[in-house]
């Protein structure tokens, strides 16, 4: 008799029964074996477990389509997962991932409020169809220097 699963608690790991450091390959074939477990189809005569088999494989199905994707599976690794809404919204995937990859492997930096300001400004004119208008953030900038770390 399977045990009884929190659909809300287990780890993606956990569901598919790999370790953290599992490859593609490993991910595929815990996911197919997983799948073939708790498939709805396979529980039918048994209707004591048969929505518990629906919520597994469902477990299954969420697990996978995260960590068989790179982007996805760096950011729920980051912890950050939540943060992802329904729609996938890659974008914000390839932003997150890209985040997490500079915090990795650039050295810690003290920044003023200056210094993040100019980042934020950048990033601003960056993706503003106006890049060369002035934001009315630039003319006041701080004169104390605060070190943010």
């Amino acid at each position: 008799m399977p045990d009884v699963v929190d659909p809300y608690a287990a780890c993606y790991y956990s569901v598919l029964g790999i370790s953290k450091q599992a490859t593609d390959c490993e991910i595929r074939g815990a996911y197919r074996k997983m799948a073939l477990k708790w498939h709805p189809d396979r529980w039918i005569n048994d209707p004591k477990l048969a929505m518990e088999a629906k919520t597994r494989f469902q477990q299954v199905q969420e697990a996978y389509s995260v960590l068989s994707n790179k982007g996805k599976r760096t950011i729920y690794d980051a912890g950050l997962f939540g943060l992802i809404g329904d729609d996938d919204d890659e974008g914000f995937v390839d932003f997150m991932q890209e985040m997490i990859l500079m915090a990795q492997t650039e050295s810690p930096k003290e920044y003023t409020l200056e210094d993040l300001e100019r980042l934020l400004m950048d990033m601003m004119e960056g993706h503003s169809n106006e890049g060369t208008a002035k934001s009315e953030f630039q003319a006041a900038s701080p004169t104390k220097k605060i070190r943010i770390k």
